[in-house]
Order: structure tokens, then C-alpha cells, then sequence
């Protein structure tokens, strides 16, 4: 099946940016390439969630920013920069990277981290041998169109055996209606190594919808061990689908934990790629739907290394008339000996309106495995209501305390304690729309 669409950049015009960039020839015949698939490829299919109804034309143009100081920070963002930041850091905005900084000491030990534009040019080897083989463009529609579309991006290559004790730091900011908004991560943590990475993606004043078309690719080799904490908290203009795959060596480690604030409509995939045997993977989820938003998050871990392990946590709040489909998939293959995969969805509905479809799907081709799920779907108790309300507490705190708690299990276990804060911050700003 194929689907007509109106591609955001034509073949000419796509020639000549990556041309003003001068990005590789490899680099330019496979953007060709991928928007020629673009043309002949049908939209992804989201259970239960027709995208097709969603705004994913609001592309926009390429469009360069000039370079800022911290001290020129964008208002949207300034709160997201402490006072203390040792300098490894990088900000996009719209369409471009317009401050990247490493600090001197990670420089030091062979760290690399800069955008992924100028890492083409400068890291050509590193980037041309994983760009886009965790995230193919021939999956579907939207990912060719990001493999010939991606501007700015954040590029992260952690030396074999270095351990990075503060996390790396990405804010992606969209506030151009106009410009297109297409960010490519891509993280290699070589043999031994550690790093904890956080991004956040926000929006401005937009004057105009986007579609962020992301993706984020992990490599995780044999004894690393990676962090990758995101939150998206873009505005209700802000239409954010975002595919994120890491795939893990032998006795390697993928941790994600991952803050779905957005208030307009979302669809994320996150997929762990056990390779290797004895390969790890934690997922946690947390999300908050209000309003009319239509939601679709998917977790998966697919085990292929012998004494494997993933473990996937999701809780939702839905407010108002939101709606979330959350899917949690464990794939066991057949050889992964010794696997174990399990899983958790939990949705709370806070309105006789609000809608909750949590889907945990076990396939498991071996037998000497371990595998487990549990979900559940369901109104605030009033019971709980009504014994803290008896206890001197309005209704309203009452709710939040009910709500702090069922998200706590996921919260209170991220390892990071100004996330745990900024993610405490965006559930009360949520709640109290």
C-alpha cells in the first residue's frame, strides 16, 4: 500500500542544502534517496491512533539561526541552563545548532559532542557507520522523510573505557512556525564506558503549527552502560512523533527514562535492542495527557542475546477528554536462553471523558525464558477520595496526593535528582490546567 503525500522539500531543493552544508556525497545520495522512498511508503500504523488524521504537514523550511552566548539565552529555555554548567552543553534551535559546548576535561579524554551536521563532516567514519542502521528509512513514510529532511542534531561518541560522571546535556527548542524542526540524536558509547545524557524538548511562542518528525539512535557496545533521560514538553502547536532505538552489545546497558508533557498529540516508540548476551535494558515512561490529546506510546524490548533483561514501567494520568493507547511489547527470539522481559502499563483516568488503553504483549520463541506483565486501567478510588478528604483535605489535594502517588514508583526510581524535580515541576503545571 502506498500513501499520496505532498513531500515538504522537493529533490532540488534538498540538493542544494546538503550541497550549502558541505555534507558528503554518501550523505546527500542517501537524503535523494530516502525522499524518493518518501513518495511510495505508507504512514507507520499506530494501534488504535489514525495519524493520518493528525497535522504531519507542518514541516516548514531550512532555516539557519545565528550563534548565541548563554548569556543570549532564549527565554523558553533560560530555566533549563543551571549556573553551574561546566559548559558541555548544545542547544538547537528551529532548524540549527546555535551553541555547543564540551567541556575542557571531557575533551580531554577523546569525548566527542557536538552537532550532528558538523559531525558528518569532522567524525565522518564514526557517524557513516551507524547513522540511520538502528532507525531505517525504509520503515515507513515518516522515516524516510526524516533521513532526507534532519537539521541540526546532537552527536555523542564516549571513548572506550571513559567514564562521564555529569550528565550531557541537549536542549532542542522549536519557536519558528516556519522553520522545520527535524532533530537527529545519535550516541555511541564505546567498549567499557558510561555516560548519562539528558535532553529536553520545548517550544516557544509558535505562530504556527510544527510536526516534529525526531529520531534518536543509541549504540550501546559490549560493558557500556548508557542513561538517556528526555522530556518533551512541547505547546498544544506542537504535533511531536519521535522514534527513539538503541541497540546493546554483550554485557551492555540502556537505561531510558522518558517525560511525555506535551499538550498537543504524541506518538513515541522506544525500542531496546538486546544483542548481546547478558544485555540490560530499564525502560521507564511517565505521562500526563489533558484537554483533547490524542496519545500513543510504545515500549519494546526485543531479546536476541542469551541471559538478556528488560524491564519496561509506564504510568499515565488522563485528564479532561485525553485519550493515551499505551503498548508495551516484549520480544523474546528464539536462542535468547536464559531471557527474562517484564513489564508494567498503568493508566489513571481522572474524567468519566478521559480514555486509557494500556496493551501488554508478550512473544516469546524460546522456552527456557522468564516473562511477566501486568496493566490495568481505572478511575481515581473514591474510597481513597473520600478517607483523606475525611482527614481534613480538599478534594482537589486529595486527587493530587492519589495522582503523586500512583506516578511515585516511576518517578522516585529515576536516578537523577534534578529530573526527579523537573518532572514533579511539569506533572503539577499539567494537573493544574
Amino acid at each position: 500500500m502506498t500513501t499520496q503525500t505532498i513531500l515538504p522539500v522537493d529533490s532540488e531543493a534538498l540538493r542544494a542544502l546538503s550541497e550549502g552544508r558541505n555534507e558528503p556525497a554518501w550523505l546527500s545520495e542517501g537524503r535523494q534517496a530516502a525522499l524518493d522512498l518518501a513518495g511510495n511508503l505508507a504512514l507507520p500504523k499506530l494501534e488504535k491512533t489514525k495519524i493520518e488524521r493528525w497535522n504531519l504537514s507542518a514541516y516548514g523550511q531550512y532555516k539557519t539561526s545565528d550563534a548565541i552566548t548563554l548569556n543570549e539565552t532564549p527565554e523558553a529555555i533560560a530555566s533549563l541552563i543551571k549556573d553551574e554548567q561546566d559548559g558541555t552543553l548544545l542547544i538547537q534551535r528551529g532548524s540549527s545548532v546555535v551553541y555547543s559546548n564540551l567541556s575542557k576535561e571531557l575533551a580531554d579524554q577523546g569525548v566527542i559532542f557536538t552537532d550532528l551536521e558538523t559531525a558528518v563532516r569532522e567524525h565522518e567514519d564514526l557517524v557513516k557507520s551507524h547513522l540511520h542502521t538502528a532507525v531505517k528509512s525504509d520503515e515507513h513514510q515518516l522515516a524516510a522523510l526524516h533521513t532526507a529532511i534532519w537539521n541540526g542534531g546532537v552527536f555523542l561518541y564516549v571513548p572506550r573505557n571513559v567514564v562521564i560522571e555529569k550528565p550531557v546535556q541537549a536542549i532542542l527548542l522549536a519557536e519558528d512556525g516556519t522553520a522545520t524542526f527535524a532533530p537527529h540524536v545519535l550516541i555511541i558509547a564505546d567498549t567499557n564506558s558510561s555516560v548519562v545524557y539528558v535532553d529536553n524538548y520545548v517550544s516557544g511562542n509558535l505562530e504556527a503549527p510544527v510536526f516534529h518528525n525526531g529520531v534518536a539512535e543509541v549504540f550501546v557496545k559490549p560493558g557500556a552502560k548508557v542513561r538517556f533521560a528526555t522530556v518533551h514538553q512541547f505547546g498544544d502547536q506542537v504535533t511531536d512523533i519521535t522514534y527513539r532505538r538503541a541497540v546493546v552489545e554483550n554485557d551492555g546497558t540502556i537505561e531510558w527514562i522518558v517525560g511525555e508533557m506535551n499538550t498537543g498529540n504524541t506518538a513515541s516508540d522506544t525500542l531496546s535492542i538486546l544483542k548481546g548476551n547478558g544485555s540490560n535494558s530499564d525502560q521507564k515512561t511517565i505521562a500526563v495527557g489533558a484537554g483533547s490529546q490524542k496519545l500513543n506510546y510504545t515500549t519494546q524490548a526485543k531479546h536476541f542475546g542469551k541471559s538478556s533483561a528488560s524491564q519496561m514501567i509506564t504510568r499515565a494520568v488522563m485528564r479532561e477528554e485525553a485519550s493515551a493507547i499505551i503498548n508495551g511489547i516484549t520480544k523474546i527470539e528464539h536462542g535468547a536462553t536464559k531471557a527474562d522481559g517484564q513489564q508494567t502499563e498503568r493508566v489513571l483516568m481522572l474524567s468519566p471523558k478521559a480514555r486509557g488503553d494500556a496493551n501488554p504483549i508478550l512473544l516469546i520463541d524460546e522456552d527456557d525464558v522468564t516473562a511477566g506483565h501486568a496493566a490495568s486501567v481505572g478511575q481515581v478510588n473514591q474510597e481513597q477520595i473520600y478517607y483523606l478528604m475525611s482527614r481534613g483535605i480538599s478534594r482537589e489535594n486529595a486527587e493530587r496526593l492519589i495522582i503523586y502517588g500512583f506516578l511515585a514508583p516511576v518517578v522516585s526510581d529515576i536516578p537523577l535528582e534534578e529530573l526527579q524535580v523537573q518532572l514533579q515541576s511539569l506533572v503539577e503545571r499539567k494537573l493544574g490546567q
